[in-house]
């Protein structure tokens, strides 16, 4: 074939491609529209978890002065607890005054992070309290979050490189969920005796340590998240087998023995759950 018929023909293959591919996509914003006005309780609690997260980073950012971070902190604390509220409201039935009504209540993770905010909100500002409630946020925000770009799809004026950057960060997190849960377990348990001493200081009030007894006692027995009482399990036996060394003097050892025992005994009795799954 002559070279100009080559150059007709590659111009038509070309024209023909564009019209079939056509222009690039645009990001699907009324179907997003349409499903936050569908769940518009998923979508408000994405918001307060979103919140919740901006506020206990700006907290942790060393550049405010310490009203602006005890206004952070409150903040964070004050979105966990309208979080929880609104799970509630999403789990529960109708409000009953009775008992059958109050035990499906203390048996919902979400009332004991509701506990935990309210208990914490007039408190001295510590860190390691806002570690459970942003971290449990940022684990549902996530996954509501891909959803949001699933739906809006990745085309015309999105940025792209921002949306790939969005997913990949998505997908670590998802995939380090197990890690973080038991971070988190840990971080209630580790609470505990410092809570005790932040209460010997002056920082919280003498009741606050019976309160958060309490809260422990419900995460141990918590239905849908068990990681709290296998870290319980897995401190006891590392602790054990510390002290069952043969260096390891007999008084020491008799004394971690009884300690653990009584700890153990103090354990609240687990109902039957479903599957496990992050949850607050």
């Amino acid at each position: 074939m002559p070279p100009q018929e080559n150059e007709t023909a590659d111009t038509a293959t070309s024209s023909q491609t564009e019209s079939d591919t056509g222009p690039p996509a645009s990001p699907n914003w009324a179907a997003l529209r349409r499903y936050l006005l569908d769940n518009k309780i998923d979508a408000a609690l994405w918001l307060t978890r979103v919140f919740t997260i901006i506020s206990a980073i700006l907290y942790l950012l060393p550049f405010f002065s310490p009203m602006f971070s005890y206004n952070c902190y409150k903040r964070a604390l004050i979105s966990s607890a309208a979080t929880s509220a609104l799970r509630l409201h999403q789990r529960l039935p109708r409000f009953q005054f009775s008992r059958e009504y109050l035990g499906l209540l203390f048996a919902e993770d979400s009332c004991h992070y509701l506990l935990f905010s309210v208990m914490f909100i007039s408190s001295h500002p510590v860190t390691i309290i806002l570690i459970p409630v942003a971290l449990f946020a940022l684990l549902h925000t996530v996954s509501f979050t891909k959803k949001l770009l699933d739906i809006l799809g990745s085309g015309g004026m999105l940025n792209m490189s921002l949306v790939r950057s969005a997913q990949t960060a998505i997908q670590k997190v998802q995939t380090h969920q197990q890690g973080l849960l038991r971070f988190i377990a840990c971080t209630e348990i580790m609470l505990m005796p410092a809570v005790v001493l932040m209460m010997l200081s002056g920082q919280v009030g003498i009741i606050i340590p019976f309160v958060y007894y309490r809260f422990l006692g419900l995460r141990y027995a918590s239905r849908r998240n068990p990681y709290t009482r296998h870290l319980f399990a897995e401190l006891r036996q590392s602790v054990q087998q510390l002290v069952g060394h043969p260096r390891c003097p007999s008084f020491l050892r008799s004394l971690v023995f009884r300690v653990t025992a009584f700890i153990a005994n103090l354990a609240p009795p687990v109902m039957t759950a479903p599957p496990p799954q992050a949850s607050s």
